[in-house]
């Protein structure tokens, strides 16, 4: 059975247009250095689960695609990388510290921003819409999946 997510991307560095302008349409979700949300890429994302591409710390943040999760999960090169703002000098080849998966875009939606999300009730208790949540990536349930990708995205 599929799951589905939220993944923040910020679109100066990879927004819904830049994955569906990607080759194959598919982009790396690199930089996660926060290990909750690199244990749901690591634990449980498989291939074909549903993403809500979600454009954040912008003028604008909301809902901005849709988009499936096209890989499992696998090392971060950007860890290893030295001139990278993602590097971590405890990683190892050997015992890397961050995973990432690959995310295929699928289209560009309207967008749906947070202040539309908080006034369905239906969709209360999405993480995002918790207060002090900053992950980057959280879990939406099959409830809020079906209310967004059929009522608010018709």
């Amino acid at each position: 059975m599929p799951k589905y997510w939220l993944m923040k991307s910020e679109p100066n560095e990879c927004s819904i247009d830049d994955a569906l302008a990607a080759p194959k349409q598919t982009v790396p979700w690199t930089g996660v250095r926060n290990y909750q949300a690199r244990n749901f890429m690591r634990d449980q994302m498989q291939r074909d689960d549903g993403v809500l591409f979600y454009h954040s710390s912008c003028a604008e943040p909301g809902i901005a695609g849709l988009a499936v999760v096209a890989s499992q999960a696998y090392p971060d090169a950007t860890q290893f990388e030295r001139r990278s703002k993602y590097y971590d000098a405890a990683a190892t080849l050997e015992k890397p510290r961050w995973m990432h998966v690959d995310v295929r875009a699928l289209r560009k939606t309207r967008l749906i921003s947070i202040a539309e999300l908080r006034t369905h009730a239906a969709l209360a208790e999405m993480q995002i819409l918790k207060r002090g949540n900053r992950l980057s990536i959280t879990p939406i349930t099959a409830t809020e999946w079906a209310f967004i990708t059929k009522r608010l995205l018709k």
